[in-house]
């Protein structure tokens, strides 16, 4: 078995990636890098977070904040007063993921701009349009029971 569109059979794949692969979906998510990055400078309330990432909605916040602390990348605490206080904190594992992030943002912020020339440059070119591929046409011959034969044997009753 191949996996989707690669020559990769799904035994080739070292089973090591498997986890690569669960984590790169859930922290290369789009709200989950933001939240890290809002978080690490510290302790941030729920509503400042909300401030933060331009976008998210509530419900989606709440999601991924639990997926987060789920994974160890965060930590929630709650403080009893009276409306309870509640403070995200990253753990020592996503202050080093921040690192990665941050140079990950630093890269497209020097990139970006010659990432966009590339694509202007690529989608205005006429040889980009691609056509679907059509298999050939298998001329048919004419049998004498009244259905179409195709020259590799397959018939179909007229």
């Amino acid at each position: 078995m191949f996996q989707r569109n690669t020559d990769v059979p799904v035994s080739d794949v070292p089973p090591e990636a498997c986890p690569l692969r669960e984590v790169i979906g859930q922290v290369g998510g789009k709200w989950s890098a933001q939240i890290i990055v809002a978080t690490a400078d510290g302790p941030i309330r729920y509503t400042e977070l909300e401030r933060r990432v331009d976008g998210i909605s509530r419900r989606m916040l709440t999601l991924t904040l639990r997926h987060l602390e789920r994974d160890g990348l965060l930590v929630r605490t709650v403080y009893p007063t009276v409306p309870p206080k509640v403070e995200y904190t990253l753990t020592d594992m996503a202050v080093e993921l921040h690192a990665s992030l941050a140079a990950l943002i630093a890269w497209a912020e020097r990139h970006g701009t010659a990432i966009s020339r590339a694509r202007e440059a690529y989608d205005s070119r006429e040889d980009t349009v691609t056509e679907a591929v059509v298999a050939p046409q298998v001329p048919r011959r004419a049998s004498t029971t009244g259905a179409k034969e195709s020259m590799n044997g397959s018939r179909t009753l007229m």
